[in-house]
């Protein structure tokens, strides 16, 4: 059906007059002299440029009239064809006059019939639609019908057919589409403007996938830039047992940063493997680990040459809300990049590495991007592509912290790399962990209303060490810490990741609450080599 008879239903087409009566005053009368010459499409009015109301349905040609046929021009521009008594509708008809422009008449018909009012055939004016006639356009122009060929004369069983027909389907559908139709639309009416011709029309995207650069500060550039600095690390234990983690080319000798429970399980007896994005695997050793921070630095036993070290950020300059990207190979799918913000800082957190009854504490940045079992050890990256944490820990929906097979849920937990740094060019230079201390044991529950220094520590010592930086500073046992500096301490376990992300040496003012009273006490932090 043609769309020109939309919204035109139930109108009945007035029966064919033995005689026409007097024709209605065409828009512009044909030049019977210049009927065979059409090189250049006429200007277009004012009156042309706004389309006229619809005049009424001109009455149909009779049908013992025969319209003679004219044939293309001698610069290959066809004329409009007619439909006689007893000839068959011809199924092709070719395109007509340019748009806004009034067909030519028949020779010798002069003004009549007249011509249609110049309105695109898909704006509904009211012409009436012959059927049987060419492609059902009623007169007016095909939007985004092409120009034959120079020289084509249409035939009824002409082979061109398939060029015409798939452009003027593009670009109905393309109407549809809206803006996309407008593209295109434009596209083909201009191809008939310039009156270009071809057999067939071949629409291609401007750009192959593979040519598009993505610029470095969107996720695609930062992930292209980071991926190659990122390795799976598989730790297989001399028990059987081991896994899989993630961890990141530290610097250009070789080394590796990922957490201590990642490796923890091959550390003493085992083999430890990275394997870059690019799929080339090396073997690895242990340079050191820090089990309290939970950081390990592995060195490649054959680093290739060429490596590129992931640029390290400023954990401490980091706000909420800040965009995050997470590299890893949670549930070991390799190369896996999500995205995120940093959701807390400062996040007290006490993980497990699963091989031994200590914990390891940190005060996290919180993250949303999405991260299980397998990403501990990658980086998480800012927006810039520098890392500011690395993954380790996430809640579960089994209650905990730590790795656990439950997936993510929007709650992971990574060293803050300012920390981490620390950490890991002590391993380097050492191979052992150096931890800040304050002298004094704590209780690690976490309903006391700060950090309640223990009535004696383990095993029967004294909470309270002499002679150590809490004891210098007057602290006692029952006093219970409530601020960090600046920092609120409600546990023990958040003050001790307070703490561990200072250096020996460093001087920090802690609030104790004594027997009601509140008070300050400045104190030199201390250190202590190795997990023990």
């Amino acid at each position: 059906m043609s769309t020109e008879n939309e919204g035109t239903e139930g109108n009945a087409v007035p029966a064919v007059p033995s005689v026409p009566p007097a024709p209605p005053v065409p828009a512009t009368t044909p030049d019977p002299a210049a009927e065979n010459v059409r090189d250049e499409p006429r200007d277009t009015t004012a009156a042309e440029a706004t389309p006229p109301a619809a005049p009424a349905v001109p009455p149909a040609t009779p049908t013992h009239m025969d319209a003679p046929r004219h044939t293309p021009t001698a610069q290959g521009t066809p004329q409009d064809h007619a439909a006689t008594a007893h000839t068959p509708p011809h199924p092709h008809q070719p395109p007509h006059s340019p748009y806004g422009a009034a067909p030519e008449p028949p020779a010798g018909a002069a003004s009549w019939p007249p011509p249609p009012p110049a309105v695109p055939s898909y704006a509904g004016g009211g012409a009436a639609h012959t059927p049987g006639v060419g492609n059902g356009s009623g007169g007016g122009p095909v939007w985004g019908a092409p120009s034959p060929q120079p020289g084509h004369t249409p035939s009824q069983g002409s082979g061109k057919r398939g060029a015409g027909g798939l452009i003027a389907a593009v670009a109905v559908a393309a109407l549809v589409a809206g803006g996309i139709g407008g593209a295109l639309g434009f596209w083909a009416a201009d191809r008939n403007d310039n009156g270009s011709s071809g057999s067939s029309t071949t629409v291609s995207a401007s750009d192959s996938p593979r040519d598009l650069k993505r610029p470095a500060g969107t996720v695609a550039g930062v992930a292209a830039k980071a991926l190659p600095s990122v390795v799976t690390i598989d730790a297989q234990g001399g028990d059987g047992e081991g896994g899989t983690g993630t961890g990141f080319v530290y610097d250009k000798e070789g080394h590796i940063l990922t957490n201590n429970h990642v490796v923890a399980s091959a550390a003493e007896s085992g083999e430890l493997s990275a394997t870059f994005s690019d799929g080339k695997k090396y073997a690895a050793e242990v340079v050191g680990r820090a089990q309290g921070y939970d950081v390990a630095v592995l060195k490649l036993k054959n680093p290739p040459a060429g490596l590129a070290p992931l640029p390290l950020g400023n954990s401490e300059s980091v706000a909420v809300g800040d965009s995050t990207i997470a590299i890893g190979a949670p549930f070991g799918l390799s190369n896996t990049v999500t995205t995120g913000i940093i959701s807390a800082k400062n996040r007290p957190v006490a993980s497990g590495d699963g091989s031994s009854s200590k914990n390891s504490y940190m005060s996290a940045l919180q993250t949303d991007a999405s991260i299980n079992p397998g990403n501990s050890g990658g980086p998480l990256l800012d927006a810039t592509g520098a890392v500011i944490g690395i993954n380790s820990a996430i809640q579960s929906t089994g209650g905990g912290l730590g790795q656990s097979q439950a997936g993510s849920i929007g709650l992971g937990f990574a060293i803050p790399i300012n920390q981490a740094k620390n950490v890991a060019e002590q391993l380097i230079k050492t191979g052992k962990p150096v931890y800040p201390v304050i002298g004094a044991t704590v209780s690690m529950e976490e309903k006391t209303g700060g950090a309640a220094i223990s009535p004696e520590g383990a095993a029967g010592t004294p909470s309270v060490t002499p002679n150590g930086p809490a004891a210098k500073a007057g602290l006692k046992p029952g006093d219970v810490i409530t601020k960090f500096n600046d920092t609120v301490i409600d546990s023990g376990p958040t003050l001790i990741g307070e703490i561990w992300t200072r250096k020996p040496g460093e001087k920090v003012t802690l609030t104790y609450e004594r027997d009601g009273k509140t008070s300050t006490a400045e104190v030199t932090l201390g250190q202590r080599e190795g997990d023990s």
